[in-house]
């Protein structure tokens, strides 16, 4: 599962962070020239839906893994060892649950970003009170749920003696449940592993959406804020240049002295 839904907020994200952005930066920099304001604000705020969708499918796949990594510990309890073509496709889930890691960081990076992005496109913007507690910015809070759901999967595998550059790569994670496949508990362990790490994917997800929704409630607040001024400011403008000139009638009559 990709996340191609959101290829307008890669690209904004991309014209605060090249080098994080990757493949994103050219398509940053020309949309970045061809959008103006309002429809930066406006492309940002259809997005929102999308990113709700991809936060959601991703839950949901942590959470089915979940449900199958249970399955294949009670086969575990009633044999031996799992056999290869089953072990097999515990390695398939396995996989797909540091996919579902990568993705969620992925979506908490570019969120982020846009925080980002918008305080240095609009000075409103950034003086915009987000309501955060102490003051605490969108971009620094994704960091900091980054930080907290790369560590919780740290210490998750820690606990089982792992190392999260054992599970840094494909091959290295294919390497490493190779190894723990070669028994019984070794098989336990990782199945284990696996099941925490979904369980608390989901939960996080729940976190990350409830961060996505105030975020773009916040700037529907802020945009909502800013057009009231300028609809106020063209009023102004329009009463002005409709008015009629103060008549000249009643005043002295200016004649010429000789």
């Amino acid at each position: 599962m990709r996340l191609t839904s959101l290829a307008i907020i890669f690209a904004l994200a991309g014209a605060v962070s090249p080098v994080n952005a990757g493949g994103v930066t050219g398509q940053a920099t020309e949309w970045t020239q061809l959008a103006n304001n309002t429809e930066l604000i406006s492309l940002v705020g259809k997005s929102a839906e999308q990113v709700n969708n991809q936060i959601t499918q991703i839950s949901q796949l942590a959470e089915q893994i979940q449900n199958q990594l249970n399955i294949y510990s009670n086969m575990l309890q009633n044999t031996a060892q799992l056999p290869n073509h089953i072990w097999g496709q515990v390695e398939g889930d396995l996989n797909k649950l540091k996919s579902v890691v990568s993705q969620g960081q992925g979506v908490a990076f570019s969120m982020g970003n846009i925080d980002d992005v918008l305080k240095q496109r609009f000075q409103s913007f950034a003086d915009f009170k987000s309501g955060l507690p102490n003051g605490a910015s969108f971009s620094s809070t994704y960091q900091t749920w980054s930080n907290t759901n790369r560590d919780t999967v740290a210490g998750t595998l820690k606990a089982a003696n792992l190392t999260a550059e054992q599970f840094s790569s494909e091959e290295s994670t294919m390497s490493s449940l190779r190894s723990m496949s070669e028994s019984a508990d070794g098989q336990m362990k990782a199945l284990q592993v696996g099941h925490e790490i979904a369980a608390q994917e989901v939960a996080q997800m729940q976190k990350l959406r409830g961060l996505v929704s105030q975020q773009m409630t916040m700037m529907g607040t802020w945009y909502q804020s800013e057009q009231a001024e300028k609809d106020l400011a063209q009023a102004r403008r329009e009463d002005f240049f409709k008015s009629t000139a103060p008549s000249m009638s009643g005043g002295q009559e200016m004649k010429p002295r000789w």
